[in-house]
């Protein structure tokens, strides 16, 4: 399981497409106290060159590309990550036990080889812009909070160090799982700053109190006046909340 200590509160996502934009912001905030997500848009219009920006400017990378495919394509594109030297990725628990356990393996083995540091995995459970009509859609029946629940657990005893998940569900997931693994929970906004395609989402102090260990930001955060300000305020606000 993952090791908490010194654990960072907040991620923010950067959803840009320049890497002028991701060196601006990143040399505005506070790298020692944050890590920053890269998704799949600055990911296909920067590739590798917006984590080594980030990198570059002593950040840490959160490459969120959500791995999704045959357990073999997922241990190669885990290998790759893990070269690269992010901090963290994720996947989804959906791959199953034998793409998850090839993901962790891959992580372990290239971070020995290179010599850094093995990065946080997260399995995406449900993602937060669906609800249960939405999973209806699909073909899912079970319960929404079941299905969160059962994908958890998999990814758990796949050796897997966190999963992600709506802030709603967290509560639901400490209870079951336990205090060691981790969790990420996206759909975090302050109040001042509404959500958009997110469907389940809390307040950062929310969110935290259900459970949550890191919390993902993005547009609520980098759409204010004052980024810097408003990471600093949501920083001192989280570290009070957890002392």
């Amino acid at each position: 399981m993952a090791e908490k200590k010194g654990f960072p509160l907040l991620a923010v996502a950067l959803d840009v497409t320049s890497l002028t934009e991701v060196r601006e912001i990143v040399s505005r905030l506070p790298v020692g106290e944050v890590v920053f997500k890269v998704g799949k848009q600055l990911f296909v219009a920067q590739g590798p060159e917006a984590v080594r920006a980030i990198q570059s400017a002593g950040g840490r990378c959160l490459l969120d590309l959500k791995f999704y495919d045959i357990p073999h394509t997922v241990e190669m594109a885990v290998a790759e990550a893990t070269r690269l030297g992010v901090w963290g990725m994720t996947l989804h628990a959906l791959g199953g036990r034998r793409m998850l356990e090839a993901a962790k393996e891959a992580a372990r083995k290239t971070a020995r080889e290179k010599g850094v540091s093995v990065p946080y995995l997260f399995a995406v459970t449900i993602p937060t812009s669906m609800d249960a009509s939405t999973l209806k859609e699909v073909g899912i029946t079970t319960p929404l909070e079941v299905s969160v629940l059962h994908l958890a657990d998999l990814a758990i005893r796949s050796g897997i160090d966190g999963v992600v998940a709506s802030p709603l569900e967290a509560t639901i997931l400490r209870k079951a799982l336990g205090p060691r693994f981790l969790i990420m929970t996206p759909g975090i906004r302050i109040s001042e700053y509404p959500g958009d395609d997110q469907r389940r989402v809390a307040s950062p102090t929310k969110a935290l109190d259900a459970g949550a260990d890191l919390l993902v930001m993005g547009r609520s955060i980098l759409n204010t006046p004052n980024p810097e300000q408003t990471t600093r305020d949501i920083l001192a606000l989280l570290k009070n909340f957890s002392s």
